[in-house]
């Protein structure tokens, strides 16, 4: 048994599929297998067990899973010991939501780095859910989770079941971003309703942790279930909101460099769509300066937006 077997494990409870997990660690997945049939040899029980639902954790290797993590990260925080020296590396390891002021607050963070200093930073931008995965997996050591406060009970659940430690980062009402020349730039208030004539942005990639556990929502206004184009990168949104007048988007507070950069104008209105963003990383890791130094810039940038210096 060993650091390299439990890696292989994580990665293939991160994935819920041995030819997944396989690709990803740029290995054959028959060498996979072997690794992970010899690992349940040596601990004497079966980490994982084939369902409908793909490959996932027995009970017992849930708890060895756990274990896995904790051993992993301590080791990583063993290696780290040395970059605590002034003049080693500097690093920051962060999975975050397609959210322009934390990318504001990333962009600040390495401004105030040292340049001629060595950095490893690693900066990846998906949903909630791969957030958690990412993290529990080692693959990034913080991140930033983005819900609804009306699914906070599924996600805290979820959190508080992976031993991730969370705070809040930020709590606000989403607004709608468009462009200075739609039809509704001007309209103030602007009412939900009018949305409904108009192409949607979202994300198409947006989870929710135990989502057959949740209640069906009734149709709101400005839910345009058959006028809506599905995104993953940030930057599309910008290119397509400011190039097609007639799209709009639902996101949260803008810093005003990108509503300048873009053309695009963001209108606040009436809809019960009220998020918090939160920081989490695992329970047994020890936050290191330069992750204080980013959380610090992070808050900064949300200032700027919060206190009304946009």
């Amino acid at each position: 048994m060993n650091i390299i077997q439990f890696k292989y494990a994580i990665e293939v409870e991160r994935t819920g599929s041995i030819s997944q997990a396989a690709e990803n660690l740029y290995m054959a997945q028959p060498n996979l297998s072997k690794a992970i049939r010899e690992l349940e040899e040596t601990l004497g029980f079966a980490v994982f067990e084939r369902t409908s639902r793909g490959v996932v954790p027995t009970r017992r290797g849930e708890e060895f899973l756990k274990l896995a993590r904790g051993v992993l990260l301590q080791v990583e925080q063993m290696e780290a010991l040395r970059d605590d020296e002034p003049g080693n590396v500097q690093r920051l390891s962060l999975s975050m939501p397609r959210g322009s002021y934390i990318a504001d607050g990333v962009a600040r963070f390495i401004e105030a780095l040292d340049a001629q200093t060595d950095m490893r930073l690693s900066i990846k931008e998906t949903n909630s859910v791969q957030t958690v995965n990412n993290v529990l997996s080692g693959r990034f050591r913080l991140g930033i989770i983005r819900y609804r406060v009306q699914h906070e009970a599924h996600f805290l659940d979820f959190l508080d079941e992976k031993e991730l430690t969370f705070e809040q980062v930020w709590e606000y009402d989403y607004e709608v971003l468009l462009s200075k020349a739609h039809p509704l730039a001007g309209e103030q208030p602007l009412d939900p309703a009018r949305l409904e004539d108009y192409i949607e942005l979202t994300h198409g990639d947006k989870t929710v942790p135990h989502l057959a556990s949740l209640p069906k929502t009734a149709h709101r206004p400005g839910d345009c279930e058959n006028r809506r184009i599905l995104i993953y990168e940030r930057a599309d949104q910008f290119e397509i909101l400011s190039r097609i007048p007639t799209t709009y988007m639902w996101t949260s507070p803008e810093p005003r460099a990108i509503l300048e950069q873009w053309g695009l104008v963001q209108k606040k209105c009436a809809s019960n769509r009220r998020y918090r963003d939160v920081l989490i990383y695992p329970r047994r890791y020890t936050l290191t300066e330069y992750d204080r130094l980013f959380i610090d810039k992070l808050f900064d940038a949300r200032n700027d937006i919060a206190f009304g210096n946009r």
